[in-house]
């Protein structure tokens, strides 16, 4: 009976990816020549951990690559080799070469190699020798050392679940024949009677002898996966490997009964046989453990084919979230109380209706209301995590973006325990990305050019997130240059976004790096000048529900403000009557609701109505007609308009009736039947019935009121002539 071993696929890549995320945090400290071996062992620890796990699943790619990862890092800790700048980088690159490995074989597909294979023969040349390794003191050192070999006695006791966790011992020996010399003894006195015995569980345990120039910390790491499920004991000893091989008494015990030191070595690792072993050659362990590796990769990959149409249906960048016990208590004491007052309401229902009874069910209910209302707001809680998960991303690409260009940057995190829901911080990541990059080639200035008007030579980008109302707020700030208005001015001209006979104040000409296809690079680059990115910034926060402006002063600094609600899964909504249907529009886009005036109705285009308002035309929307109502009111003034807002336009919704204001719970109406265009989703009233969510910017599409593949409205609504109604 085979363990599925797929069942522990998805603790193994969280674990690694939290092992690369921690790499990639130390690497980022590590300065060369001034390292501490703290740093290198957690780096070492994180390879370690990611090259067994690798191994015991069978991903073989994975386990190879780090391998050799490995061999570079226990050299530097080990003081053979000295850390360069070019050792950081390339371990920066592997960790990214590595995640992408365990990404691929996370989803189920055949990983690239190209850029494994061809890190992985730049590491075999340094530890090749290809590079100086070492100063020729150091070398000294090491070959002194050689000298000095010491014999370790390591006692390898397993509990009998060992199998049942995933664990080979197999990968473990051949780890350990990597170190030196090894000589294996195997022991099967627990196992039991033919009737007893259970094919899952281990009942061999181990004793070997190891001579290696290493320290007893390199055999203690290999035993870390399984120090919980085992007994293990290590004792330096004398040294063994003379001419001829000493057995042990156990060894001895197992020649009398005739056994041959190889064969019976593999055939009681297997657990095939009967006494004690002598000794297992390197050469036949690291043979045996290859055949394993493969006939667990075949197993791998048959589970695989089995599973992978249930696999697939889940999103890999959100299988698990970590929570809090204090959330979970506070959860169960939540759910305790529901349960008392439910308890309470089911006894009143049991009573005769009177008017004490009457009072009890008005305040059980309140209570129920009360419960309820807290019991929602801790599960939201739940999906709660501190925005240094997003955080944590930038200092790596603030390094290698400020390498690229030549500029001297320091990062600063203010607020990373700020908490957002998940769902909305893992599509904040790539607009964050965009706005960062923006600071960093646009903003700040050359280390030349900054002495030059007084600054220092480094300049500060920050990252501060903090909490303002029912909102998150995040600032990206920089000390740099600050916008060129008459240069964004001169650019929109030129591309016809504006009139050069256009009065814009400071705030709207900021406002034009939104445009779409607008860029003031002068070149383009692998960074910027492609006239993307930040119209797609400001359309991916508008989609998560949120707002982004500038501020900038010249010379002085720029801050992108973005304003997110905490949670994507709950929305303020205004209820608003359409015929017989009742219809939700967030609350964040109402900009106001009126009665309209008929005499500042006219019509433009292709008899398009708009309200003049402010000195400004609204285009009217009449829900009614955009989704085949009948029976709604179609006199204007007896209707009412809520203006709303959308990618800086504003838009007239014809309503009949404005209702309550709510907080409403969303459901995904393309998760549960299909996209419906204009309609963003839909929950469940008080009285059961189903309203949908108007989604105000893809109602603008649906109208034809929008250009095709432009965020323009088909007319100009403060150019063109109105005619009357």
């Amino acid at each position: 009976m085979s363990i599925d071993l797929s069942q522990f696929f998805d603790v193994f890549f969280e674990e690694s990816f939290e092992g690369l995320d921690a790499m990639e945090a130390e690497l980022l400290n590590l300065e060369p020549g001034k390292e501490d071996s703290e740093t290198i062992n957690t780096i070492f620890r994180a390879a370690h951990s990611i090259k067994g796990g690798s191994g015991t699943f069978g991903f073989v790619s994975v386990s190879d690559f780090t391998h050799v990862l490995e061999t570079l890092l226990d050299q530097i800790r080990d003081g053979q080799r000295v850390l360069t700048a070019e050792h950081v980088n390339l371990l920066l690159k592997s960790v990214d070469c590595v995640r992408g490995l365990l990404s691929a074989l996370q989803a189920e597909e055949e990983p690239d190699l190209s850029e494994s294979h061809e890190l992985k023969a730049r590491f075999e040349a340094i530890l090749g020798g290809e590079e100086s390794p070492v100063e020729e003191v150091a070398a000294t050192v090491v070959e002194s050392e050689a000298l000095q070999s010491t014999t370790y006695q390591i006692e390898f006791k397993p509990e009998p679940h060992l199998f049942k966790t995933g664990n080979e011992p197999l990968y473990m020996f051949s780890e350990l024949a990597e170190l030196g010399e090894l000589e294996v003894s195997a022991f099967h006195d627990a196992i039991p009677d033919f009737l007893e015995f259970d094919p899952e569980d281990c009942f061999l345990h181990w004793r070997f002898f190891l001579t290696t120039t290493r320290e007893e910390q390199a055999i203690a790491e290999i035993f870390e996966w399984v120090e919980d499920d085992a007994e293990i004991k290590i004792e330096a000893c004398g040294g063994l490997f003379d001419d001829e091989p000493v057995q042990t008494p156990a060894a001895q015990h197992g020649s009398n009964e005739g056994n041959s030191s190889q064969n019976d070595s593999s055939a009681e690792i297997a657990g095939e046989s009967s006494g004690a072993t002598e000794v297992t050659k390197p050469d036949a362990e690291a043979e045996k453990a290859q055949q394993a590796l493969a006939s667990v990769q075949q197993k791998v990959e048959t589970v695989k084919s089995t599973k992978a149409e249930s696999r697939k249906s889940s999103d890999s960048g959100a299988t698990s979230i970590r929570v809090g016990i204090d959330k979970v208590d506070s959860l169960i004491n939540m759910v305790g109380e529901l349960v008392i007052t439910q308890a309470m309401l089911s006894q009143i229902g049991d009573q005769d209706i009177t008017e004490s009874s009457i009072a009890a069910l008005q305040e059980g209910l309140t209570q129920l209301a009360h419960n309820t209302r807290d019991l929602q707001e801790n599960v939201m809680r739940i999906r709660m995590l501190p925005i240094s998960f997003v955080f944590s991303r930038f200092p790596r690409l603030v390094r290698d973006t400020s390498q690229k260009l030549n500029k001297q940057v320091e990062l600063k995190l203010v607020g990373e325990q700020t908490e957002l829901d998940k769902t909305v911080m893992e599509k904040l990541s790539d607009p964050m990305v965009h706005l960062v990059r923006n600071s960093l080639d646009h903003g700040l200035e050359t280390p030349e050019d900054r002495i030059a008007n007084g600054k220092d030579p480094v300049g500060t980008v920050t990252l501060n997130a903090f909490h303002q109302g029912g909102n998150i707020v995040i600032e990206i700030m920089d000390d740099g240059k600050g916008l060129d208005t008459d240069k964004i001015r001169s650019k929109a001209i030129a591309n016809g976004l504006i009139q050069e006979s256009d009065e814009l104040s400071v705030e709207e000409i900021n406002e034009l790096i939104f445009m779409p296809g607008f860029s003031t690079a002068d070149s383009v680059s692998d960074i910027s000048g492609r006239g993307v990115g930040m119209d797609v910034v400001r359309r991916n926060i508008q989609a998560l529900n949120g707002s982004v402006e500038v501020t900038s002063k010249q010379g002085v600094g720029s801050t992108f403000t973005i304003r997110l609600p905490l949670t994507l899964a709950i929305l303020d909504g205004q209820l608003v009557q359409v015929a017989a249907h009742t219809y939700i529009i967030p609350l964040i886009s109402i900009v106001e609701s009126l009665q309209i005036d008929i005499s500042k109705v006219s019509k433009v285009g292709k008899g398009l109505e708009v309200l003049r308002l402010r000195d400004e035309y609204i285009p009217i929307l009449r829900l009614y007609d955009i989704f085949s109502h009948q029976g709604a009111r179609e006199e204007l003034d007896k209707t009412l308009l809520v203006v709303v807002e959308s990618d800086n336009y504003k838009i007239g919704l014809l309503v009949d009736d404005l209702l309550a204001q709510q907080q409403v719970v969303i459901k995904s109406l393309e998760a549960n039947y299909q996209k419906v265009d204009g309609i963003s989703g839909a929950t469940i009233l008080g009285d059961g019935t189903v309203s949908l969510i108007i989604d105000i910017s893809g109602l603008i599409k649906l109208s034809g009121l929008r250009r095709p593949g432009s965020t323009e409205l088909l007319v100009d609504l403060k150019g063109e002539e109105a005619e009357p109604a």
